[in-house]
């Protein structure tokens, strides 16, 4: 009978092999979301991995599709606007750098007592994972957009995130993007947008492909609620 043990170290170097391709790979990719990151430092991203997921899921779904996005500067979208996303999104915004250590606390507390009523992710996390993740979710992306977000934060400044995130994030079926969201759901510009209309919009954020601004009522409320409370 032939002993299997000649056949061990080929196995073992064969592992081997694979898993420093596997690391290299990963570093690879790390390096070019990094890349990426810095170029949108003055490059204004044509598309996501969200834009490219709902694409994709309509294609395969046989359903029609029809993508709605401007990139327009931060000074184009109103202050309400931008006031109203943080508010509603990451109120500390411009304490963190990146994560909301707090926010994350609050939010594992309630995870413990069977209570979680609001996520942690900041704006900062959430561009990230719009850009290069798509809405998946597992220990895996987590991890890759962690180390992602300090990069996007040194390289990018708050300014800069909050203008991209503004102008890709989902704001309904196709959707993306403040200049859009404002003239599909109220039919003008996002410069010319108040603060009840901000309040509006920024609720659906949490459930774009299911909220409408006009149900809105309660959370609108709550929102300009906090931007009160913030001096807003």
């Amino acid at each position: 009978m032939p002993s299997p043990h000649p056949k061990t170290p080929r196995r073992r170097g064969f592992l081997r092999s694979l898993i420093r391709w596997l690391v290299i790979g990963v570093v690879l990719l790390w390096s070019l979301a990094a890349l990426m990151l810095v170029a949108a430092r003055w490059i204004d991203p044509p598309t996501t991995a969200v834009h490219l997921q709902r694409r994709l899921q309509a294609w395969m779904q046989h359903k029609p599709y029809r993508e709605r996005y401007t990139f327009v500067p931060l000074g184009q979208i109103s202050a309400d606007l931008q006031h109203a996303v943080i508010a509603a999104e990451d109120a500390r915004f411009y304490q963190h750098h990146g994560f909301d250590w707090h926010q994350i606390q609050i939010a594992a507390d309630e995870d413990l007592e069977g209570d979680r009523t609001r996520g942690a992710s900041t704006i900062t996390q959430q561009l990230v994972k719009n850009l290069f993740f798509g809405t998946s979710r597992s220990i895996l992306r987590k991890g890759a957009e962690t180390t992602l977000v300090p990069v996007a934060e040194l390289v990018l400044g708050k300014r800069r995130i909050l203008e991209i995130y503004l102008n890709v994030v989902e704001w309904g079926p196709g959707i993306y993007g403040a200049e859009s969201a404002c003239r599909y759901y109220d039919g003008t510009a996002a410069r010319n947008i108040g603060r009840e209309q901000g309040a509006r919009l920024a609720a659906i954020l949490p459930a774009p492909l299911t909220r409408r601004p006009e149900r809105m009522d309660k959370y609108s409320a709550i929102i300009l609620k906090r931007m009160d409370q913030m001096g807003w």
